[in-house]
């Protein structure tokens, strides 16, 4: 516990040589970009089906979970957005959000560069940005599992709760919501493993980016809940920004995204490396043999 310790006081001190600060400003950048036009596509598609404004509002419903009240008001207006018709207009949408995605990807895959100190031309122009677009589905298929049960996870409660015994509700209730946020921060952690996992060229076990990416996950989901607690009972962005306060603290809740992704790669980076110091590059045997 205690080497684990110094590794992530050592990968503070790289985040800080690296200029993970900036590099996290650039991705959340992207980030703002890619979101909302990302979310007027999937209102849009969503709208096509028969269950499309349920979906919509469990969507919302989960939004609140984890995204600041500012954040939660700018949303809102592209979700109101799913009655667009305009072919012209989805395809706009769709071509930005992956345009915005791959900037994202590109950002966050530097910062994996330099976690690991690797050279600057470890890849080529084009597979840079081949790589960074194959990243997208690979975030986003764990990405659509998770949400299956976030989305649907309201119906599954009521189901559970009508079934089970009037002593047993409360017990019922409370697993079940305990279920939903262990999937939520596990998929987090699964995304971002995938990412450290092919967003480098130093291709590692899947055991040994795990640390950084359940570190990270950790990192996200306390500064997010402290920064909500800020925004809500502190801060007054509105008095400062006006009009812009709801898309300055959805930046600033990106960059705190960003900012513990690009944590947990500096702290796998660190790992690395003393594993390097020590002639210990191979997983353990069991770890290999439970990923057969």
């Amino acid at each position: 516990m205690a080497r684990f310790l110094l590794s992530i006081r050592e990968a503070l001190l790289q985040a800080l040589r690296h200029d993970v600060f900036n590099t996290a400003k650039a991705a959340a950048y992207s980030g703002m970009l890619c979101l909302f036009p990302a979310v007027v596509v999937l209102t849009t598609v969503l709208a096509q089906v028969p269950e499309g404004n349920t979906l919509v509002g469990e969507m919302r419903g989960s939004f609140e979970q984890f995204m600041p009240v500012d954040s939660l008001t700018l949303l809102q207006s592209s979700l109101q957005s799913r009655h667009l018709r305009s072919v012209q207009v989805i395809f706009s949408a769709a071509s930005l959000s992956v345009f915005a995605a791959l900037g994202l990807m590109l950002s966050l895959m530097e910062g994996f560069r330099r976690a690991y100190q690797l050279p600057r031309d470890d890849w080529g122009f084009w597979q840079r940005r081949a790589r960074a677009l194959l990243l997208v589905p690979i975030v986003l298929v764990p990405l659509f599992f998770a949400s299956l049960v976030l989305v649907f996870g309201r119906q599954i409660e009521g189901w559970m709760i009508a079934n089970a015994g009037h002593e047993l509700r409360h017990v019922v209730l409370f697993s079940w919501r305990m279920v939903r946020w262990t999937v939520a921060v596990l998929t987090g952690a699964t995304v971002l493993a995938a990412l450290y996992h092919f967003g480098t060229r130093q291709r590692e076990h899947w055991f040994w980016v795990f640390p950084g990416a359940m570190a990270a996950s950790l990192v996200w989901f306390s500064s997010t809940l402290a920064f909500g607690w800020y925004v809500t009972r502190v801060a007054d962005y509105s008095i400062f920004y006006g009009s812009f306060a709801a898309g300055i603290a959805t930046l600033v809740w990106l960059y705190i995204t960003t900012f513990s992704a690009l944590l947990g790669a500096e702290l796998n980076g660190v790992l690395f490396h003393g594993r390097q110091a020590g002639g210990s590059a191979d997983p353990p045997a069991s770890s290999i043999s439970s990923s057969l």
